[in-house]
């Protein structure tokens, strides 16, 4: 397979190859659940000499464990409803949300429940299982968990290096040596379990539990239980409270202003803040030609659509929301490429300096264009 260097195509050559490669790539996908169930069907990783088709997928096709899994159960599913694989090739169900719904699909609802996931996401279709199979109630609870050692890899042989051209190196990161990893820590998790309930799991610190014990000890009065969840609850309302009062001035009381800044000061009023936060809906308000809003809300910064650097002025016309890459991104339209940068940040983009998100700078003779504070 011929591979052109994604660096010596164009933009639109570039976006142009992603939507073929992706169409490729779902059709190759599409076939390979239809001839999964059918090997399957016939059990011929038996005389292959292996106990089930998820060794064989993995010792043989070399597929990863997640494709795996979502592959056989799809597959299976698809054979007992053949509509899936319409559905996979239309792109309105993905191997993801098909394992999803497998367990839960008969002849009896399959048409009606598939229907209803048609054009879902992940975390849509459990949502939507969770409403429709909805499960007890998760206990609060929180125990010691025990020590464990990382697990020991076994030695995997060094494969030769191919004598053709390599697009390793078009990918940042992979030249050099890579240290070991370590132990995986525990992910955290979000999980439906039914309409608008959900099971909250993570890992806390002795000194993140010593404070929510001072925390629901402070809370007798209020929640006398000490439930965790009214508990969070409570702790998460008072942060989202503080973290926008501070960073977009969102206050039931706002004070009267105290005159203009000055015309040369970084400082965007606070009335102007808490009306740009209102009308922007606390999102990055970028909308791309295709009429496609960002809609972010991480690492959202205020954004003079005429740059301070010209001129601009923090009025409620002039300032809008963006998160950090499209407040770059426009830097990067109305002065050209290479004129943002952080401080502290290397050339390659690393190591951000701290307390930047207090304060965004470009680099150059662009002043500072937002300060969080109030």
């Amino acid at each position: 397979m011929s591979i052109t260097h994604p660096t010596q195509l164009s933009d639109e050559e570039l976006a142009s190859a992603l939507s073929r490669l992706a169409r490729d790539e779902r059709e190759a996908t599409v076939a390979l659940i239809v001839h999964l169930a059918e090997f399957d069907a016939r059990r011929l990783y038996e005389p292959a000499g292996f106990s089930s088709l998820f060794q064989y997928c993995r010792a043989v096709l070399r597929l990863s464990e997640d494709a795996v899994y979502n592959r056989i159960q799809s597959a299976r599913a698809a054979r007992r409803f053949p509509v899936i694989v319409d559905m996979l090739r239309a792109r309105t169900l993905s191997p993801t949300t098909a394992r999803l719904l497998a367990r839960r699909l008969t002849p009896e609802n399959h048409q009606e429940l598939l229907s209803a996931a048609c054009g879902l996401g992940k975390e849509e279709v459990e949502a939507l299982l969770a409403a429709r199979f909805p499960e007890p109630e998760v206990k609060a609870s929180v125990r010691l968990l025990p020590m464990v050692a990382a697990p020991v890899l076994p030695a995997i042989a060094a494969t030769p290096a191919s004598s053709a051209p390599s697009l390793a190196g078009a990918v940042a990161g992979e030249a050099g040596s890579q240290s070991a990893p370590g132990p995986t820590p525990a992910r955290s998790t979000v999980r439906p379990i039914a309409a608008e309930r959900y099971e909250v799991r993570f890992t806390a610190t002795a000194e993140m539990r010593e404070r929510l014990r001072l925390a629901q000890d402070l809370l007798g009065h209020a929640v006398p239980s000490g439930d965790l969840a009214q508990v969070f609850d409570r702790a998460l309302t008072t942060l989202i409270d503080e973290l926008t009062r501070r960073k977009f001035a969102a206050t039931p009381h706002p004070r009267d202003r105290r005159g203009q800044p000055a015309k040369d000061s970084d400082r965007v009023p606070a009335h102007v803040r808490r009306a740009v936060y209102v009308r922007d809906g606390g999102r990055c308000a970028f909308v791309s030609a295709g009429g496609h809003r960002c809609g972010e809300r991480r690492f959202v910064e205020f954004h003079h659509v005429t740059p301070r650097a010209v001129g601009g002025q923090a009025t409620v016309e002039n300032i809008q929301l963006r998160c950090r890459a499209h407040n770059g991104h426009e830097v990067d339209l109305f002065f050209g490429p290479g004129k943002r940068r952080w401080p502290g940040e290397a050339a390659d983009g690393r190591g951000t300096r701290p307390g930047t998100s207090a304060r965004f700078r470009l680099r150059g003779s662009l002043a500072a264009a937002i300060r969080s504070g109030p």
